[in-house]
Formats: structure tokens, sequence, C-alpha cells
């Protein structure tokens, strides 16, 4: 194993909640709460729905689905259920310097993990941060395949890094969990996003299913090879690994609170997009008929997400024609907005085919420190507007209110929870290094929980 990742392992293994710094600890918490919002909401989508009744008849104990009725499930299965859940509605926060949502990847598999060995809520919390480290770590240093989608793949090797931490595996133990994790690793194409292919959110999944099932393979003796990491993201999964800068400012520069917040229900590179749009819209107040085209310009990434016509709910969510039409006809494009009606309202579907969008190469070799976009909004009566922007709301330099999270998370939680449910669940969230064990958050789901 190399220094930089055996550094990494040692970093897992041995910080304690006590030497993470306390701004860091109330954004985990925040990000804590973000996230579980977001499996809540998810796991009401009808295929997640059936996939957990598929595998009711085999279920086991010890972890808690995240959802109405709070099944029992064995570690593994819970934390895939949950992390299928999450990725499901396209609301998850993510890291902002590389492609990765490391939260809904790590916070599944770490609950799960928790839940079935007593952890208390400090030891929960705890794991969630350095494994977040070490996802945004891995992430920046290697290089994924141009189809590739990051589900499954640095994250994955993160959660297995946490899930040993709450098992409490040494340094050693911490390696080899994240060796053997590099079998399990996944290669889910970007065009599953584009083609509505909800194939790729079980690719997120099963970084919670390798956070519980890593750890115990390295309890029970199995070994991987030495250079496994660096072979796996270098030739395998990915295109190259760097790994000198491993290490920069560890346990000084915290990746957990690096990261973005989405309120758009849609793939976040189309977010600046839909910023700029917004501010338009307020200036000229259209109606839909009004609308002669919108024009928009951003950069590569995003302008790929130009499909006028998404084949279902999960393609929605990476169509800028679509957001941009339902903004335009809803006002916004929250988790209320863009869902599954918005894809069958014939006013929406018209718009869609009078939004253009190009990429500008400018706008491309500025990303991803910059993801900018401009738009220009062109009416009947010939009036119009344009705007551009450097990145979009929720970044570094635009950030969220965190009253802005938390009534996102209230939304989202209330699909799953009763109202006073959604309060108490939040209070316990707020507090959750006070908890004697995870069980005091399922407990919750058992007893507000909606029928």
């Amino acid at each position: 194993m190399g220094q930089q990742i055996e550094g990494l392992a040692q970093f897992v293994a041995q910080t304690r909640w006590e030497d993470i710094p306390g701004p860091v600890q109330q954004h985990a918490k925040l990000i804590f709460l973000d996230t579980l919002g977001v499996i809540l909401a998810g796991s009401e989508r009808p295929e997640v729905q059936q996939l957990r009744e598929r595998l009711a008849p085999t279920a086991g104990s010890g972890a808690t689905v995240l959802a109405r009725g709070g099944p029992a499930q064995d570690p593994r299965t819970a934390a895939l259920l949950n992390g299928i859940a999450g990725r499901a509605i396209e609301l998850c926060e993510g890291l902002r310097l590389v492609t990765g949502q490391a939260a809904m990847q790590i916070l599944p598999g770490v609950l799960a993990v928790g839940e079935q060995a007593r952890s208390t809520g400090r030891e929960m919390i705890t794991a969630l941060i350095l494994g977040y480290d070490v996802a945004a770590r891995l992430g920046m240093a290697f290089t994924p395949r141009p189809l590739a989608h990051q589900n499954g793949q640095a994250m994955l090797l993160a959660a297995a890094a946490a899930g040993a931490r709450l098992r409490g595996l040494d340094a050693a133990g911490v390696s080899v969990s994240m060796r053997i994790a590099t079998t399990l690793m996944l290669t889910p194409s970007y065009t599953n996003a584009v083609a509505g292919a909800t194939a790729l959110n079980v690719a997120g999944g099963m970084s919670g299913y390798a956070c519980a099932l890593a750890p115990e393979l390295a309890l029970a003796g199995f070994e991987a090879q030495e250079n496994a990491i660096e072979e796996a993201l270098a030739n395998l999964v990915g295109d190259g690994f760097k790994p000198e800068g491993l290490l920069d400012e560890l346990g000084a520069r915290w990746e957990i609170t690096r990261n973005y917040f989405r309120l758009y229900a849609c793939c976040n590179p189309i977010h600046p997009a839909l910023d700029c749009l917004h501010e338009v819209l307020a200036t000229l107040r259209p109606r839909p008929d009004d609308i002669e085209r919108i024009d928009f310009a951003t950069y590569r990434f995003a302008a790929a997400m130009r499909n006028p016509d998404p084949p279902n709910y999960f393609a929605s969510k990476y169509s800028l024609p679509h957001a941009a039409a339902v903004m335009v006809v809803k006002g916004n494009v929250g988790y209320g907005a863009l869902d599954d009606a918005a894809l069958r309202d014939p006013v929406i579907a018209s718009l869609r085919h009078r939004v253009h969008v190009t990429e500008d190469p400018a706008m491309s070799a500025a990303a991803p420190r910059l993801r900018p976009a401009r738009v220009t909004v062109t009416l009947k009566d010939g009036r119009h507007g344009t705007h551009g922007c450097e990145s979009h709301r929720g970044d570094f330099h635009r950030p969220f209110a965190e009253s802005e999270i938390r009534e996102k998370f209230r939304e989202l939680a209330g699909t799953v929870f009763k109202p006073d449910g959604v309060a108490e669940v939040e209070s316990a969230v707020d507090r959750c290094e006070q908890w004697t064990s995870v069980r005091e958050l399922t407990a919750q789901l058992r007893r507000y929980g909606k029928p």
C-alpha cells in the first residue's frame, strides 16, 4: 500500500470527534439533515417501493429502511435500499471540486452499520465526516473515464473506510477494507441519466452496501493486493491516479465543508442556467404563450443535457429544456414542481421545444473552477432579457442560507413523517452527537412515520 493511502487510513482510524472543529461539526449535521430528507422523499418513488417489497420476503434484521413503516433488513440491504432511494429524486448534495455525491453514498451505509453495531451518534457523524474527506481526496486524485458516472467509484471506497471506522478497525483494517472494496467498484455510464435508466441509482446504492460488506470481509480474514486502490483508479475504473496530494492539509482542510447543496430537483450542472432564467423571468414576467424562444449558452457538460423530450421522470432531471419549461410554467423547479405531472403537462411539453442549448467554448474552458451560463429570453412582442452568471447558487460564493436547507428538509421529510415527526427528527439530528445509539433516529420513524 502506498504511503498516501496508508496516511488516509490512519486519519480515518485515529481522528476523534474532539479533533474536528466546531464549525465543521455543525456543517456536517446540516449535510446529514439534508441527505436524510432526500432519502425519505426518494423512498416514495414507485420503483424504490417495489424493490423494497420484492426484497421484503427475504428480509433480515439489524438495520432500518428509511421509508414508510421503517421495515427491518440486514445492514447491507438497508444501506442499499436507502442509497437507491436517495439517488432517485436528484436532490442530494455533492462535492464542489469534483463530480460525486459523497454524503448520499456514505450516509446510508454509516446509518445501517451504526444501527447494527449500536454505535453512538458521535461515532456515526464522525465516520461520515472522515469518509467524506476520503471521498473528496480520492475523487480529486483520480481521472475518471469520459462516460463514467462516479456512482460506486471513489465514493464507494470512502464508504468502506467509514464502515471500517464504525466497526472499530485500526488503520490496517481500514486500509484492507478500502482495498477489498476496489473489487466492488462499478462503471455506470452518464448516458444512463439522459436515457432515463434508473439502474444508475443502484450504483449509488452499492456504495452503502460496500460500507457494510467490506469491513466484514476484512474481519473475516479476506486479503487484498497492496496497490489495489492505485491500480483500480489508474487503470480499471479510471484513466489516471495521482496520489501525491492526498494528504495535503489533512486534518486542517475539511472536505465536507467544500460541498454544494441543491434546491433544484435536477442535475447540478444545469443549475447555473436555471439561476439565470429565474432572474430574467422575474424581470419580464411572461406567460408561457408569450415566449418565442429561450436560448442558453453554457459549458460543455451542462450543454449536453439538451434533450427536449425526456422519456421518463428520471431523464427529465437531466433535461435543461424540460427544467426551464417547468420553471416558466410553475415558477420553480423544486421537488414539488419537477414531478411526474410536469412531464405530462402539454403546456410544458410545447415550451420545451422553444428552448435551445449551445456550448460556449470560453465557458467550457472556465469549468470546473467556474460553472458559467447565460440565457436570453425572447418574447413574441419583441421584448427580450439576458442574464449571465459564473456559477450557481449553493456554490462557494453564493451559498444558500441554512434556513433554506432546513425548509427543503421539512418538505421532503413530510412525505414520510407526520408534521410533529418532522420537527422531532430535525431536532434529533441537531443533537445527534448526544445520541447513545443510532437507533434514536430509527425509533422516530416508527413513532412518527405515516402509515
